[in-house]
């Protein structure tokens, strides 16, 4: 659905406040590798989903790099051809030129203009764009896959981390522990709008979330065919699961959908929570092939 500029300047602002690593500034590479390990460590199970290790030879986008994590990670466990992270804000592209300069790699870093879904890149210019957690923050989904898909040369592909609402995120931090328990988001604000509040700070202009099949249809619309590869819970949303799950379903204002949801749960060999066969964790990636 088209936006108001306002949406995208708003988007663009508090991007540039905000970043995944509270603008923390790095004094070497080891502390560098460090946050890179210990930040994928936050996420059982992502770092096999959307990988950073023997992508070389190609041509590969960062799209909403932020301040450089995964940069790093192309710069210390692939060849790239060409790196380039893009952003639509200025300080979190300052830290990631800064970081990637520790690792001696050579990135190249293009700031986004917020008002516009246009990427100014020419058609077919990458074998692999690589997106985390950026995409469920952009005002027109689609217009930006488009984009993806003009950019993306015929026999390269994208891997893209959303949001994802079959998650215990959703259905027992959100659901049940901000709006009853703590009472921190109103109950009756509908479930989607309450996630929106929990993810990124309740200032957060958009922060969407998709059921598998949601974000295959969008992407589809975009001109990809589209394969959910699976979610990766984070450890905070795996504390005191098991217990607190248990409260959430003998409380009678937990909605019956949720309710469902969590009794329907079983745990792997790794302890993580499973829903329908794919744990239930914040993190779900997609692997996008154009069509």
């Amino acid at each position: 659905m088209p936006q108001s500029d306002n949406i995208f300047d708003s988007v663009a602002e508090y991007w540039t406040r905000h970043n995944v690593t509270l603008h923390k500034r790095f004094s070497s590479r080891q502390e560098s590798v460090e946050y890179f390990h210990w930040r994928c460590d936050q996420y059982p199970g992502y770092i096999d989903l959307m990988p950073v290790k023997g992508l070389d030879g190609i041509d590969i986008l960062d799209y909403g790099c932020g301040p450089g994590d995964d940069i790093v990670g192309f710069l210390e466990y692939s060849k790239p051809r060409r790196l380039v992270g893009a952003d639509v804000s200025s300080a979190s592209l300052g830290e990631a030129q800064a970081r990637a300069q520790l690792h001696g790699g050579a990135a190249e870093f293009v700031q986004l203009n917020p008002t516009s879904t246009r990427l100014p890149f020419p058609d077919q210019s990458f074998d692999y764009i690589h997106s985390c957690g950026v995409v469920h923050h952009v005002p027109d989904l689609v217009a930006i896959l488009k984009e993806f898909r003009r950019i993306l040369r015929p026999w390269g592909r994208s891997r893209i981390m959303v949001y994802n609402y079959d998650s215990i995120w959703m259905h027992l931090y959100v659901a049940y522990r901000l709006r009853y328990k703590e009472a921190a988001i109103p109950a009756n604000l509908p479930i989607r709008q309450a996630f929106t509040r929990s993810t990124d700070g309740p200032e957060c202009p958009i922060a969407n979330c998709y059921r598998p099949d949601e974000f295959i249809e969008q992407a589809g619309l975009a001109g990809f065919q589209t394969k959910f590869l699976g979610a990766a819970c984070s450890l905070f949303e795996m504390q005191n699961v098991q217990a607190l799950r248990l409260e959430a379903c003998t409380d009678q204002r937990l909605e019956r959908e949720h309710r469902e949801f969590l009794v329907s749960l079983t745990f792997n060999e790794y302890g993580r929570p499973v829903f329908s066969g794919e744990v239930a964790g914040i993190d779900g990636v997609f692997d996008l092939i154009p069509r």
